[in-house]
């Protein structure tokens, strides 16, 4: 809800997803849950808003991952992404446009530490998508957060979440489940795409809010 110019980083995400040709959304909704829901439902002119509500929010964000499930599991491709971006529009189109296939964006420049979840590549292959790495690679970028995801992915990264948060997992990050499926060989093979030097942030921090506003901004494609 945070907002840029006058438009919050929903109302954005929103418009530019509708630009990509998304029809329908769905957003997981928790703190403020009937303020966030009714942002979304407002921000849309040509997509259909959903809103799947995490009741327990406060614990770790696999549990969002699981209260979208019904989408996840609808048999479709999926546009999975963190809404707390603020990025330029040609990150999204960078994403879906290309051939079928499950794919990620990357950005080699970034800061170092265990705040960035690392996208790691030895060879053309991902070897591991962690904030602590635990596998060997020749170079590592880190990861936006957006994700296209085929339809079977898609479904068995709702699975592995779904074991992950019955098995004691109910406190750990959403990328816990990717990383299982990414890194599983059995599962479709996961491509990226590299997106350095276009303007994006991902906002945590109060920091992040002031150089939101004075450097990415000013840089974003209009």
């Amino acid at each position: 809800m945070l907002e840029f110019e006058g438009q919050t980083l929903l109302h954005r995400h929103i418009r530019n997803l509708e630009r990509c040709g998304i029809a329908q959304i769905t957003v997981v909704v928790g703190y403020h849950a009937d303020q966030v829901r009714a942002a979304a439902r407002s921000a849309a002119v040509s997509a259909v808003v959903d809103t799947q509500e995490n009741v327990d929010f406060r614990e770790g964000s696999i549990l969002s991952l699981l209260a979208a499930r019904s989408a996840l599991c609808a048999g479709h491709p999926i546009l999975l992404m963190d809404a707390d971006v603020l990025c330029d529009s040609r990150l999204l189109g960078a994403l879906v446009q290309g051939e079928p296939g499950n794919r990620l964006l990357v950005d080699r420049v970034f800061e170092a530490g265990d705040e960035p979840v690392k996208l790691c590549v030895a060879g053309d292959r991902i070897v591991d998508f962690h904030k602590r790495p635990r596998n060997a690679f020749d170079w590592c970028g880190e990861s936006v957060g957006f994700f296209w995801l085929e339809g079977g992915t898609a479904a068995a990264i709702a699975r592995r979440a779904e074991a992950i948060a019955g098995d004691g997992g109910r406190r750990l990050e959403y990328e816990e489940a990717i990383r299982e499926v990414m890194l599983d060989p059995a599962q479709a093979r996961f491509g990226f795409r590299d997106i350095t030097g276009l303007p994006w942030i991902e906002i945590d921090f109060p920091e992040d809010v002031v150089r939101a506003r004075e450097l990415v901004l000013p840089a974003l494609a209009q």
